[in-house]
C-alpha cells in the first residue's frame, strides 16, 4: 500500500460570469499522482490513466484506470491500495476476489453508499460489480459479447456495445449505462435486475427538441447521469452536446450547439469540444469534463448557462489540465477531477 502526497497549490478568486462564486475562494490541489512543474514530465508510477472516480458513503475514494487495468482505493487515512485488476487485458474472474480479476477498457465506476461498485468494463461490453462486504466481483449486465439485444429481460443475458459510463440515481435502485454503439442510454432496474431503453432509437442523429427520446436519434452518448428529479442528462462527444432526457420521457438539447469550440455563455450558444463525463451537484448543476477543450465545465439549468470552471483559460484556479475524463460530485460538494493526461486526481472547491 501506498501513502499519498496531498499537494495544495492555488488559492484564488474565481471570475464567474462576471462574479465569485460562493462566499470563499475557491481552492485547486492535487490529491493523488504528480505534481506537474514547468519543465517535468507528468509522472504515472502511481496511477496509470485513470478515467473515473467515485466515493462510498465512508468517504472512501475508487479509481478505475482505462489502460493500467487496476481499480485503486483510497481510505479516510490516504492510504492507497489496489483492490480490483491485477493489471493485465482480459475478462476472468467472476464469482471469485476482484483483485484477481481482469478487465478491458474500464471508464468509470458509480460507487453505493454501501460500498458496491459497479464497473463500465467497457470493451467487454458489460458491467462488473465488486460486492463491498465480499469483494466477489461478478457480470451484472452484458455478456462480454458486442451487440444489441435484451430489453425486457435480464441485465446479464442482454448485449450491449462499449458500454462507456454507469451511474446510479439517487435512490441507488437504478442503474444507466451509456451504450455508445449502439446509440442508446439503458436503464437497469436494480431490483428486478431488468433491463430496458431509456432514449435513443439506434440511429445516428440530433434529436428533435420536445421528441419522444426512445424513439430519437443520437449521436454517440458518451456518458449519463441522473438529477434529483429524475431528469437524465446525456453527453455526446462528437455531437458536441448535452441533452436531458424530462421524467415525460421527452428528450431536448440544453448546452452546445453540435460544433466544435470553447465558447462560455449562453447554453444554447456555448460550445463544447469532445466532452467526455459529466456529474450532477447538490444543486443539480451538471460538471462536465470538456476532453479537447482541457476544462472542467458548468451547466446551470436556472440559468441556463455553460461556464468554464477549471483548466485552459481559467485564470483562477490556474490549473493546466491536459484530457481530463471523469468528474464526480462529493457529498461535501467538492468536485473530483480526474486529470488523466497527467495521471492524477485533482479537488475543486468553489465555495
Amino acid at each position: 500500500m501506498l501513502p499519498v502526497k496531498v499537494i495544495v497549490s492555488c488559492i484564488a478568486l474565481l471570475a464567474f460570469s462576471g462574479s465569485v462564486v460562493g462566499a470563499e475562494a475557491p481552492q485547486s490541489s492535487v490529491v493523488i499522482g504528480g505534481s506537474l512543474s514547468k519543465g517535468k514530465k507528468p509522472v504515472s508510477d502511481v496511477l496509470k490513466s485513470p478515467f473515473g472516480v467515485d466515493f462510498d458513503g465512508q468517504g472512501n475514494m475508487y479509481i478505475v484506470e482505462l489502460s493500467g487495468g487496476r481499480i485503486h482505493k483510497m481510505d479516510s487515512k490516504e492510504v492507497l491500495s489496489v483492490m480490483a485488476g491485477d493489471g493485465s487485458k482480459g475478462y476472468s474472474g467472476d464469482g471469485g476476489p476482484a483483485k484477481s480479476a481482469t478487465f478491458n477498457g474500464m471508464h468509470n465506476v458509480a460507487v453505493t453508499s454501501d460500498g458496491d461498485l459497479y464497473v463500465s468494463d467497457s470493451w467487454n461490453h458489460c458491467v462488473r460489480k465488486i460486492n463491498g462486504k465480499t469483494g466477489i466481483i461478478s457480470t451484472v449486465a452484458g455478456t462480454g459479447e458486442a451487440g444489441f439485444d435484451g430489453d425486457g429481460g435480464p441485465a446479464n443475458k442482454a448485449k450491449f456495445h462499449n458500454l462507456m459510463c454507469v451511474s446510479l440515481n439517487i435512490a441507488e435502485d437504478q442503474l444507466y449505462l451509456a451504450d455508445l454503439k449502439n446509440r442508446r442510454v439503458r436503464m437497469v432496474d436494480l431490483k428486478t435486475g431488468i433491463v430496458s431503453t431509456v432514449a435513443g432509437n439506434g440511429k445516428k442523429g440530433v434529436p428533435q427538441d420536445g421528441g419522444i427520446a426512445t424513439d430519437s436519434p443520437l449521436v454517440d452518448p458518451r456518458a449519463v447521469a441522473v438529477d434529483s428529479k429524475g431528469s437524465i442528462y446525456i453527453l455526446e462527444r462528437s455531437g458536441h452536446a448535452l441533452r436531458v432526457v424530462t421524467p415525460d420521457g421527452k428528450i431536448r438539447t440544453v448546452a452546445g450547439t453540435g460544433e466544435l469550440g470553447a465558447m462560455d455563455g449562453s447554453a444554447l450558444k456555448s460550445q463544447l469540444n469532445s466532452p467526455k463525463h459529466l456529474a450532477i451537484d447538490s444543486e443539480d448543476r451538471v460538471i462536465i469534463a470538456d476532453d479537447q477543450n482541457a476544462r472542467i465545465r458548468m451547466y446551470d439549468p436556472e440559468k441556463a448557462t455553460l461556464e468554464s470552471i477549471l483548466g485552459k483559460g481559467v485564470e483562477s484556479p490556474k490549473r493546466g489540465l491536459l484530457r481530463p475524463h471523469g468528474v464526480c460530485v462529493h457529498r461535501d460538494g467538492s468536485i473530483y477531477v480526474v486529470d488523466t493526461g497527467h495521471h492524477r486526481i485533482l479537488r475543486l472547491q468553489l465555495k
